[in-house]
């Protein structure tokens, strides 16, 4: 290879992502990449030979078509990998590659997940999974024929790459994507497998499954080489968990695991990619085989070991009021220690921990003294691992020993000295973690405060927030952020609550939204929001809320119960407005379905315009080719507004650009706006034009209905 690519024939290959096979003699390699959504591409694949440093293509007789996935074989002796929607094997010995699949088309996906699929529960562009001793190829067959159809316009740039035909050029491109809205028929997911040695597709029947319209896939898991594979589904609302155990050997399958929520709380099953299988060794006190598990304990996220497979009750290896985290991140076998991490020593830090098989032996790795927040790698075995450390403080990482070696090691990769260097040069916000009490419950919240914080000042207050189902934005990591620019350069007060409904604080806390999304979560900001305007160092008249996705509808949301009574201005960027309009999969695991909870769709819709145009003024972003929050949210909110005639916002589109906001210059843009709109706000530009009253807006509504009806006689308006 040289100049960091190689000549397959006359084609020059400059990789754009590479993948060594698993004995590392060669590599599959992608170029030529164009993005799909958020996760998904597609590209031109080769694979080069590390000892002759020679590439071919992966299909020789197809060089230049465009491929939409490839895996290697654990055995590194295939390829399998999805084009048009139809699933592929290349044996690495042979010179052609064979069609696995003969149904895929544009509503049929073998091997990769449709758009919904693809961002609420794989957060990837994958749905094909090898059997350990690759055997057996596992794959999602999506079949989205009865998925309704939203287009999406771009109006300056063609994503197809297609030209138009002459006399079209000046025509926007729509793309047709299958998305499900809230209520709408979900795609249809079947888990089929490919028998390498048989070269033949079968499928397994499971008695007592899920109907097809109802029915979620959100996890595969081979259990080693015993031909079993685990199997995670829900119901489409996500409040009832399946696990299924198949056995490709015998194709039979059975359910061997259920949980249903609405007994235990009323909240919903989280999608879950860490299930962890444990291969049975008697020697080592292992006497089935098994597999680690997060399980709900007393209200909390745990690890819980199953074993053998097919039971339906777990060793708990963890237990308390905290939580476990995208957990196990690493099996040592000969030892029997799970190594994770979690929030046991503070919901808004990271600790990496060890605990045995048996639930004993639970001891931190980190310095759990000190306030932390780790993420961690392991080796092969988990004798060592990369730890990051990202924050409070500089970030850095180490390799280090663990307890699963003998060996005393402990090497830095970085320390960072050239951003530490630079962060001192500059007054960063100070950091001001706290918690509050709203209602009987402790909510995690962070202040920022100007660098020359003075308490004899008067300061103009923003609060931000995500405020998902689930997430966290108070937390002890290093960040340098919009919010900490906002506090530093423009010498305001940031506040960021994590109110009920977001994590890390035990399902109580998590789940009291569901069904109502939007209603608890703004009322503890207004909450919060009234006690900061009560400091005698906050300006209660120069208060505001921002947020963007989910924020965007909190800020919304937040708006309108409060009508101006605590926050004045608010900033919206790529709001939902209407959960009806967004995706299935994730709006009905909070909400359920909109047949079943109309009223929690209702009051879930930012609709009391009213009560928008009691604030001074609000701002509105949204990227036009979204295909993630669909313009649909915000038009729908400007055509309320217009009824009202409720003037007081600022709206700002940006052409071609999706969730992200970035098409031509358009992230700097928002930004850019963000700032210069919020010095506005807190200058006071919009106070004298502010809003009238309920009372003042019904007059100017009669007086515009008296000159209609006066234009209309006199003819002027038809």
């Amino acid at each position: 290879m040289k100049n960091g690519g190689f000549f397959v024939g006359e084609h020059w290959v400059q990789p754009g992502k590479v993948w060594p096979s698993p004995d590392l003699t060669k590599v599959l390699v992608a170029s030529d990449r164009e993005q799909n959504w958020r996760h998904s591409f597609t590209g031109l694949y080769w694979i080069f030979d590390v000892a002759s440093q020679t590439g071919e293509p992966l299909d020789p007789a197809n060089p230049t078509a465009r491929i939409q996935l490839a895996q290697w074989a654990p055995t590194s002796r295939a390829v399998s990998f999805t084009r048009d929607n139809n699933l592929y094997i290349r044996p690495i010995r042979m010179q052609e590659a064979y069609k696995i699949t003969e149904d895929g088309g544009p509503e049929t996906f073998n091997g990769v997940p449709d758009w919904v699929y693809e961002e609420e529960v794989f957060a990837g562009n994958s749905a094909t999974w090898w059997s350990e001793d690759g055997k057996y190829i596992a794959f999602l067959r999506t079949d989205e024929s009865q998925v309704p159809t939203y287009p999406i316009q771009y109006f300056v740039s063609r994503p197809s790459g297609e030209q138009p035909e002459p006399g079209l050029e000046n025509y926007p491109e729509v793309r047709h994507i299958k998305y499900p809205k809230a209520g709408a028929p979900n795609p249809v997911v079947q888990l089929r497998f490919f028998s390498v040695t048989e070269n033949r597709v079968f499928n397994i029947d499971v008695p007592d499954d899920f109907a097809d319209d109802d029915r979620l896939i959100t996890e595969v898991v081979w259990a080693g080489r015993s031909g079993k594979v685990l199997v995670r589904e829900t119901n489409r609302e996500s409040d009832l968990l399946k696990v299924v155990l198949m056995d490709v050997d015998r194709r039979t399958g059975k359910t061997v695991r259920t949980e249903d929520v609405n007994a235990l709380d009323g909240g919903w099953m989280e999608v879950s990619q860490e299930t962890t299988f444990i291969p049975g060794d008697p020697r080592r006190g292992r006497n089935h085989d098994g597999y680690i598990d997060t399980v709900i304990v007393d209200g909390f996220d745990h690890l819980g070991y199953f074993s053998p497979v097919d039971s339906a009750e777990p060793v708990l290896l963890t237990k308390g009021a905290w939580e476990v985290v995208k957990a196990p991140s690493a099996i040592d076998l000969k030892n029997n220690f799970i190594y994770f991490v979690a929030t046991k020593d503070g919901s808004i830090e990271r600790h990496v921990y060890k605990v045995k098989l048996d639930g004993t032996g639970l001891e931190p790795l980190t310095d759990v003294s000190k306030d932390g927040y780790y993420s961690v790698s392991f080796s092969s075995g988990a004798g060592y691992a990369l730890l990051s450390y990202d924050g409070p403080g500089i970030p850095w990482q180490k390799v280090i020993s663990t307890p699963s070696t003998h060996e005393q090691f402990d090497a830095t990769i970085e320390e960072n000295k050239q951003l530490a260097t630079f962060a001192a040069k500059h007054e960063l916000p100070i950091y001001n973690y706290q918690t509050i009490t709203i209602d009987g419950v402790e909510l995690n919240l962070l202040e920022r405060r100007p660098p020359h914080f003075n308490e004899k000042k008067k300061y103009p207050v923003l609060f931000w927030m995500y405020q998902g189902p689930g997430s966290q934005t108070v937390d002890k990591k290093f960040n340098v952020d919009f919010q900490s620019y906002v506090a530093s350069n423009l010498g305001y007060i940031v506040v960021t609550l994590d109110g009920r409904g977001t994590g890390y604080l035990g399902r109580d806390v998590r789940c009291a939204t569901r069904g109502n999304i939007g209603y608890l979560e703004s009322f503890d900001q207004i909450a919060a929001a009234k006690m900061w305007a009560k400091k005698k160092y906050v300006d209660s008249e120069k208060m505001a809320i921002w947020g963007w996705s989910y924020g965007g509808f909190m800020a919304l949301k937040t708006l309108e119960r409060d009508a101006g009574e605590t926050f004045k201005y608010g900033m919206a960027v790529a709001p939902v407005t209407d959960w009806r309009y967004y995706d299935s999969i994730y709006t009905e695991r909070y909400m359920h379905t909109p047949q079943h909870n109309p009223g929690g769709y209702m009051n879930a819709t930012v609709a009391d315009v009213d009560r928008l145009g009691r604030n001074v003024r609000f701002l509105i972003m949204h990227g036009v080719a979204d295909d993630n929050v669909h313009m649909q949210s915000t038009l729908t909110l400007l055509d309320r507004l217009d009824l009202r005639g409720v003037e007081n916002y600022d709206m700002h589109m940006f052409p071609d650009s999706n969730h992200g906001i970035y098409f031509h210059n358009a992230n700097r843009i928002v930004y850019d706006k963000l700032n210069n709109w919020l010095i506005n706000a807190f200058n006071g530009v919009w106070l004298k034009t502010a809003n009238p009253t309920p009372v003042a807006l019904e007059e100017k509504r009669k007086e515009r209905r008296q000159l209609l009806d006066h234009a209309r006689a006199a003819g002027v308006l038809d």
